[in-house]
């Protein structure tokens, strides 16, 4: 947002040329950028657009609207990416647990777009400080991702995950037997009050959250789930698991204190990440309307997890 800045010209400050008397009430800015506002009309001298050297008179008044900063806009980096599949109009990737998707609140690099830039340079995609994404996974969360790397597949892809047409499956581990064993979440989220970090069903600003799961295995004391979420809210899954009481294994913001006994929980800390995995992602492809299915199988650290939580439950693998 542009800020508009006033003054009028004290006595002591008169005779000064109009850049001159910007450049010492905007340190902060340098003289050839305040010459550019002035020269384009963004500075007004007594209601007028002036010169940079116009000398000013006591009494005058100058308004100066300081247009909004340009976002940093992120670079290339070199971060490997597993590509699935790529075309001139998309990419589909399989996203490793502790990559953020973009860059913001403070972050400017190490982040899929910095890699996405790197492999394919600039794309003419949607927002320039996050281009090609169309969809999110959380930091922590691994698995199928798709980009866009036209604006023409940006916009028929987002209109996709609109209208829930994209189907998506995930993997996730959570503490306790899961009863029913089948099932639906439908409990819209939102900011929590409190913690404006986390996502919560009692939020007062709520939007319709669907998520749909199904038990694919118990032992000991946490079950496997395969998960279909209808609607792409953020922190969906994790956040709809926890409101059954049952929290994704390793999630140290939802997890709301639970842990496995003194014997395996050493296992869970060392895990470094909490077990959630996009293992599909089906839609329609944003030119020929060709219907497109990927997956991606867990990584080796949640399945080598997996293998040895089951086998100290229940004694096989």
């Amino acid at each position: 947002m542009a800020v508009v800045r006033r003054w009028v010209v004290p006595p002591t400050r008169a005779r000064l040329r109009l850049d001159r008397f910007l450049a010492l009430e905007l340190a902060e800015h340098s003289r050839s950028q305040i010459q550019a506002w002035i020269r384009n009309g963004d500075v007004l001298l007594n209601g007028s657009r002036s010169k940079t050297g116009q000398l000013l008179r006591a009494g005058d008044e100058i308004v100066a609207c300081e247009p909004p900063r340009a976002p940093d806009l992120p670079e290339p980096e070199a971060i490997p990416l597993e590509v699935l599949y790529e075309d001139d109009d998309i990419a589909v990737i399989d996203k490793p647990a502790g990559l953020v998707c973009h860059t913001g609140a403070g972050r400017r690099s190490g982040t899929l777009v910095n890699a996405i830039l790197h492999r394919w340079g600039r794309l003419e995609a949607g927002d320039p400080t996050r281009p090609g994404i169309v969809h999110r996974l959380d930091k922590q969360t691994s698995g199928v991702m798709v980009v866009a790397r036209t604006e023409s597949a940006l916009r028929a892809l987002g209109r996709q995950f609109k209208d829930r047409q994209v189907r998506k499956e995930y993997l996730a581990l959570v503490y306790g037997r899961v009863t029913p064993p089948d099932g639906t979440v439908d409990a819209p989220l939102g900011r929590d009050s409190v913690d404006r970090k986390k996502i919560s069903v009692r939020a007062r600003k709520r939007r319709a959250a669907i998520t749909r799961y199904k038990s694919l295995e118990s032992f000991g004391p946490c079950s496997l789930l395969s998960v279909y979420p209808e609607t792409g809210r953020t922190h969906q899954i994790r956040v709809h698991l926890a409101s059954l009481g049952h929290p994704i294994v390793g999630d140290p913001v939802y997890g709301g204190g639970r842990s496995f006994s003194r014997e395996l929980q050493p296992i869970v800390s060392g895990l470094g990440r909490f077990f959630l995995h996009a293992r599909r992602l089906e839609f329609r492809h944003p030119r020929t309307g060709a219907e497109m299915k990927f997956s991606a199988p867990l990584p080796v650290e949640l399945a080598q997890f997996l293998d040895e939580i089951r086998c100290r439950c229940t004694g096989r693998r």
